[in-house]
This record gives structure tokens, C-alpha cells and sequence, in this order.
């Protein structure tokens, strides 16, 4: 499974931005897309939002209310959809795909990171 992220860029505390994600390979494999972020000051990264291949999804607490994931099936792509961005929100984002790699195992796989600033 391959990642393709796009979507960082610039914005103004109070904006919006949306990232996408991109899976090819065995997208069937992948059980959950998952969203990280990573700032200077932060680490390890910070989980943001999961997706469940069934559609059950799930965010971290700061960002509950602001941010909402989605995914455009047909495109192999999960978007995350991030208003009301606080300077907080800066960071890098990293989309992750957690699969089935064989019998009871998983495998994960990320994608390049995207940079996210946000500037009052």
C-alpha cells in the first residue's frame, strides 16, 4: 500500500484547509486510513482522525468539532476537511493505512507528510 498526501498549505487562524489522501496497491487490504500530526514541540505525532474501512469514524480530542474526515471511495482517497484552524493546528500531517499483511498480522503504511501553518 502506497500514500500520496496533498492538500498542506497556509492559513489564517479561524480558516479552513483540506488534506487528502491517496492509497494505491492493495488498497482492498487496508482496514483504517488514519491522520497524524507532528509539531516541533509534540512528539511522538498526534493522532487527529480514523477512518474504519466500514465508515466508523473517530478524533482526537482537539479536534473534535473542527475537523471531519471522509472518503471518496471510488478515488481511493480520504480527505480531512479541517475548519475553525487554530495556530495550535500547525503542524506536519501524515496519513497513515493500517492493513491486513497476513494471517493475523498488520502492516502499516505512511505517506510523506504534509505542512500545515497556521498564522492570526
Amino acid at each position: 500500500v502506497q500514500l500520496q498526501a496533498s492538500g498542506g498549505g497556509s492559513a489564517q487562524v479561524g480558516g479552513s484547509l483540506r488534506l487528502s489522501c491517496t492509497a494505491s496497491g492493495s488498497v482492498n487490504l487496508i482496514t483504517t486510513i488514519r491522520w497524524f500530526r507532528q509539531s516541533v514541540s509534540q512528539k511522538p505525532r498526534e493522532l487527529v482522525a480514523a477512518m474504519t474501512s466500514g465508515g466508523v469514524t473517530s478524533y482526537g480530542d482537539s479536534v473534535k468539532g473542527r475537523f471531519t474526515i471522509s472518503a471518496d471511495k471510488a478515488k481511493n482517497t480520504v480527505h480531512l476537511q479541517m475548519g475553525s484552524l487554530e495556530s495550535e493546528d500547525t503542524a506536519v500531517y501524515y496519513c497513515n493505512a493500517r492493513y491486513v499483511a497476513g494471517v493475523e498480522r498488520e502492516g502499516d503504511s505512511w505517506g510523506p507528510g504534509t505542512l500545515v501553518t497556521v498564522s492570526s
